[in-house]
């Protein structure tokens, strides 16, 4: 794609990253095919190649974004399929992220929207206060008819609050292997800890010492999708320094990752501290050190499956996984191994609507997506839906009574530990 930025303009490292993004494409349109969103629309404008002139248009004439921008950008899920799909190695999430930038420091968004994503920001990244919030939604439920449709779509999703709490400790069974820490998770840490319990067990009996330290919290993804930048940047700063710090008291073989939304953007550090002085390395050894759950599992072996009469499961590869890690065939691999009859989902590589705070701020086209997996899920007649993220079983789980659980915790149960509660 042909670019008009000046020689001032290349000069910012920013701007030049991203010339040299849209310089790669090339017009071809294959993203247009496994793009959720323009599979719904057929708006060029909601593709990422449309959505792709439009941040070219922005930065090359360096002028404040419009409702137009907003709009279509904002119906971006993230899902990264494009990047996928693209022959040319686009790399879209790198562009995608700067527009979005672009965007909120530029735009004046309405005032309900700017509340609404001002009260995400402020709540969800803090397991504590995301908890007071689901209570307190319990007071204007009765109401819910007269709410905004974000409100709406909140108190459609079905979460229970945590009541167990995993220690910051988990030690070794037996004679000590590994050292490792775990993510725990922000919005996992409120409504999801059970998985990180099971991923405890697991890792516990096979050998691995497991540390969860309480300076550890937000990794940032959710602040940066919403491309408020400056926020994402101090969070993930403060990621990374509480796990240097753990770090400096003993050696980490790997940080285990079972949220997968989380796990895209803490192994993009690299990339995004590459040009800071103070965290470059820091954060290229943090990215380093991070693992999702089934990678470890690859590294440390399963161990042997002791589950008789394994119900059959629909495996839905959350989108951060296939396409931001490119861990594709792994998770089924395992649950294979484990005993469990793994049943293919039509349309596996179309995102289920979930993306971050996406089935919040954009609900009407999270929806659609939703209800188009949960119909293409249940048509696999399997006992149970399992995934690598939280965000893809809550969404998921408030669409279908099929129970919706972490891969984690189906891997847990196969070999020794506890089985999921909603089986």
């Amino acid at each position: 794609m042909q670019t008009r930025f000046s020689n001032r303009q290349l000069e910012n490292p920013k701007i030049a990253e991203a010339e040299h993004i849209i310089r790669s494409c090339v017009h071809c349109g294959f993203c247009t095919a496994t793009c959720p969103t323009y599979m719904l629309t057929g708006n060029e404008l909601d593709s990422p190649r449309g959505r792709i002139y439009l941040i070219k248009e922005m930065l090359e004439n360096d002028r404040p974004a419009t409702e137009v921008e907003a709009r279509h950008i904002d119906k971006c899920l993230t899902c990264l399929s494009c990047m996928t799909t693209c022959p040319s190695g686009v790399h879209y999430a790198h562009l995608l992220a700067q527009g979005r930038a672009h965007i909120e420091k530029t735009y004046k968004r309405p005032l309900k929207n700017n509340i609404i994503r001002s009260l995400l920001s402020a709540i969800l990244p803090y397991p504590t206060r995301f908890k007071w919030a689901i209570r307190a939604s319990k007071l204007i439920t009765p109401f819910k008819r007269l709410l905004p449709a974000e409100f709406k779509a909140m108190l459609g999703l079905k979460v229970i609050l945590s009541t167990e709490k995993l220690a910051e400790t988990s030690e070794a069974q037996g004679q000590k292997k590994y050292r490792m820490g775990l993510h725990g998770g922000c919005v996992q840490r409120a409504v999801g800890e059970h998985i990180n319990i099971a991923t405890a067990a697991f890792l516990t009996r096979r050998g691995v010492e497991l540390i969860t330290p309480k300076s550890v919290g937000c990794c940032g993804a959710i602040t940066e999708h919403m491309g408020k930048n400056e926020v994402a940047l101090n969070t993930a700063k403060a990621y990374i320094d509480g796990w240097i710090e753990e770090i400096e008291k003993g050696t980490l073989d790997a940080i285990v990752i079972n949220t997968s939304g989380c796990g895209t953007s803490i192994k993009d550090y690299g990339h995004m501290f590459k040009d800071d002085p103070h965290y470059a390395d820091k954060a290229m050894r943090i990215s380093s050190l991070a693992k999702d759950i089934t990678e470890v599992i690859e590294q440390i072996g399963l161990g042997e499956s002791k589950i008789d009469n394994a119900p059959s499961v629909a495996y839905h590869s959350a989108c951060s996984l296939k396409h931001g890690q490119k861990i594709i065939g792994l998770p089924k691999q395992l649950l294979i191994e484990a005993g469990f009859e793994v049943r293919d989902i039509k349309e596996s590589h179309i995102c289920c609507g979930s993306a971050g705070t996406y089935n919040i701020l954009e609900s009407y086209m999270a929806e659609k997506l939703k209800k188009r997996k949960v119909t293409n899920i249940e048509a696999t007649k399997a006992d149970v839906i399992a995934s690598g993220n939280i965000g893809c079983n809550i969404q998921i789980g408030s669409g279908t009574d099929i129970p919706t659980v972490h891969i984690i915790e189906l891997l847990n149960w196969a070999t020794g530990g506890k089985k999921p509660a909603n089986l």
